[in-house]
């Protein structure tokens, strides 16, 4: 873990119109984000959540901006890319974070990245949110987005 969260509060926005984006590879630790991004947007009592799969991390950035264009507040973005024998890892976790920064800049609208980048399978449990995990980073990035929608 790289450090300990801080301690913050779930804006409450009814209003909320929120996309959830996740990857279909990885579904067991993808359900899992999406999991946890649920949970925090129904704790915010945002009403109107949409769950949109796409077939790829690299994918997510488009659909983001898809998702603004038919008028939705924010987005979440969750999926895991892992760590194989060759660059294509670095390309997909480059273009994705890149993809993201550039949506969310153009609509100056809020992204929550829990796009999970690992090594390892373990490393990806650990932080999916599922029982017994250290972290959960569907959840977390859904506070995210919603605290910057807030503002």
């Amino acid at each position: 873990m790289a450090g300990h969260a801080p301690t913050i509060s779930v804006p409450q926005l009814p209003k909320a119109k929120v996309a959830i984006i996740s990857s279909s590879w990885h579904m067991d630790i993808c359900g899992d984000l999406v999991a946890g991004a649920t949970r925090a947007l129904e704790a915010a009592n945002v009403k109107k959540i949409k769950t949109i799969y796409v077939p790829g991390s690299f994918e997510i950035p488009l659909a983001a901006q898809k998702a603004f264009e038919k008028g939705f507040d924010a987005v979440v973005a969750v999926g895991l890319v892992l760590k194989g024998e060759t660059p294509h890892f670095d390309y997909v976790c480059q273009g994705v974070t890149q993809g993201v920064i550039d949506v969310q800049l153009k609509f100056s609208k809020p992204i929550g990245y829990g796009v999970l980048m690992c090594n390892d399978l373990d490393q990806a449990i650990a932080r999916s949110g599922r029982p017994g995990s250290k972290e959960d980073k569907g959840y977390d990035s859904a506070i995210a987005a919603l605290k910057l929608l807030e503002l």
